[in-house]
């Protein structure tokens, strides 16, 4: 029997709905007797009716049925991809190089040397040297998951399965043990790169060209403790993540359970191309619970490229800070909606500040192509050829204008620079806003000193040691300079002000209310 025949929704044809369609005839002809005109009319179109049910009748019977058992099997495209999936095993460098403990010194939180010294009785070992003793050299093993993307021995994995690798090894679905060396590793998008010495060729799958949608079916293989070639199925939950892992955070979530040792393993579409590589997950409990990140396939294919032609990934840079704009900045600024990217602080000499890009500008389009938010600009940018001029949109004191420059390589290290927290006297307090503040270090910018809860800038998200460069683009050295601000707004009829703040390395903007005090 069809499994339509059981659904609330089907009508079997033709006896049931002939049936009604003729007792509708006799209660028309029942109402219209008096109107000999219209008999002709109703019975014609009860006649086409029925004549279009016997048809849909016909084409329901001679369509094959598509809901089967079938239709929900995932067996053909894993009998596809699944030999081009590989387990990655890693030997590490020794914990006694990377690790300098002595036994009375404090342990990283969760290591396994805190793990045996705290339950090394128990386990018949002292932790003061009774017992067996340690090995002189303990390597570290570590295992997740790859896939081959050409014949000739390319497999891709994540940058944390293959961190301070000493040597790795893969496991191929057919269970062959080959070396592989490290061809390069990109931190910032957690990919690495390797190639197998061995011959090949071996089976190998593509990258997808089309971006999945949400609501598609996929399937996640991979090496999930160890187990080697296990397959799980789910569907695409979102697009576009940001997990807070990096400035460049644009995750493919899905469902499909992923857990320890999924890390590089590929997800694919139902057509048995890659849509992602599997990276993290977010789990309360260490395991699945439906929620698992994979890095897009289109980052997957510049990475790669890059890494296969030069060991590592070059990017563009124009030495900027930023922030995203969200309504409160966008009324501060000007704009007409929360959209570009706002420059908390131009690094000095970096291209931006050469060409005149200053603190509260806002990127609204490179190169004519519009910036969503933040990290949408650090994806464009990253994306730009070093060396090759580019034009930036910039919105500059609530003027548009076009900025040419050219981005130089992204720094390989950024020192972070930290404000000296010097005690001053003289605090000023400024209750409009509930904020204690107090000369800054170096007579730059005034300090945080105390922040009132529930205040306007307790709400904004300032906190003590905070340092204010500048307010509504006016530079402050004072808590008078501020009050100044304050009121230079408020005679403006601004609801908020712009107020630019460094925390630590970094400045951001926070837009305070100054109409609720």
């Amino acid at each position: 029997m069809s499994p339509l025949a059981n659904s609330p929704q089907f009508d079997p044809p033709p006896a049931r709905r002939r049936g009604r369609l003729m007792a509708g005839v006799a209660l028309l002809a029942l109402l219209g007797a008096g109107t000999a005109g219209l008999s002709p009319l109703i019975v014609r179109d009860v006649a086409m009716a029925e004549t279009q049910v016997q048809s849909q009748t016909a084409q329901l019977q001679s369509t094959p049925n598509r809901l089967t058992a079938a239709s929900f099997s995932f067996a053909d495209v894993v009998e596809r991809v699944r030999p081009a999936v590989v387990s990655v095993k890693v030997k590490s460098q020794p914990v006694a190089e990377r690790m300098q403990f002595d036994e009375d010194d404090a342990m990283p939180p969760g290591g396994m040397d805190r793990f045996f010294r705290e339950f090394g009785e128990r386990f018949g070992r002292s932790p003061h040297g009774f017992g067996p003793p340690r090995p002189p050299h303990r390597f570290g093993q570590s295992q997740g998951s790859g896939f081959f993307i050409t014949p000739d021995g390319y497999v891709v994995t994540n940058n944390h399965v293959v961190d301070n690798a000493v040597s790795v090894e893969v496991v191929t679905d057919d269970g062959r043990t080959l070396t592989a060396k490290v061809v390069g590793t990109d931190p910032r998008t957690d990919l690495a790169l390797l190639k197998i010495d061995g011959d090949g060729p071996f089976p190998f799958v593509t990258l997808g060209a089309k971006t999945p949608r949400i609501g598609d079916w996929v399937v996640a293989v991979g090496n999930p403790f160890g187990l080697g070639g296990t397959v799980t199925a789910g569907i695409v939950s979102a697009r576009g993540r940001d997990i807070g892992s990096g400035p460049y955070d644009d995750f493919v979530q899905i469902d499909a359970p992923v857990n320890r040792g999924n890390s590089g393993g590929p997800t694919f579409n139902l057509d048995g191309e890659v849509i992602g590589v599997n990276t993290a997950i977010f789990s309360p409990s260490g395991g699945s619970v439906g929620i698992a990140f994979a890095i897009p396939a289109d980052t997957v294919r510049t990475v790669v490229a890059s890494l296969r032609e030069n060991g590592t990934v070059t990017r563009g840079w124009i030495g900027v800070q930023i922030q995203p704009v969200n309504t409160d900045l966008a009324d501060s600024l000007g704009l007409a909606k929360a959209q570009g990217a706002l420059v908390t602080e131009p690094q000095a000499g970096g291209p931006a500040a050469k060409a005149g890009i200053k603190s509260g500008d806002v990127i609204t389009a490179v190169n004519g192509k519009p910036v969503k938010d933040a990290r949408d600009l650090a994806k464009q940018i990253a994306a730009e050829k070093p060396g090759e001029p580019i034009k930036l949109t910039v919105v500059s004191d609530r003027k548009e204008r076009t900025i040419e420059l050219t981005p130089g390589k992204f720094p390989d290290e950024q020192r972070a620079q930290r404000a000296d927290s010097e005690d001053s006297a003289g605090d000023r307090d400024i209750p409009r806003l509930g904020l204690t503040l107090a000369p800054g270090p170096g007579g730059k910018g005034v300090a945080v000193r105390d922040v009132e809860p529930d205040s306007p800038a307790a709400t904004a998200g300032l906190r003590d040691g905070d340092l204010i460069l500048d307010v509504n683009g006016r530079t402050v050295t004072s808590a008078s300079d501020v009050r100044d601000a304050l009121e230079a707004a408020r005679k403006d009829k601004r609801r908020t002000v712009l107020v630019r703040v460094k925390t630590g390395g970094s400045s951001r903007f926070v837009a305070l209310q100054v109409g609720q005090s």
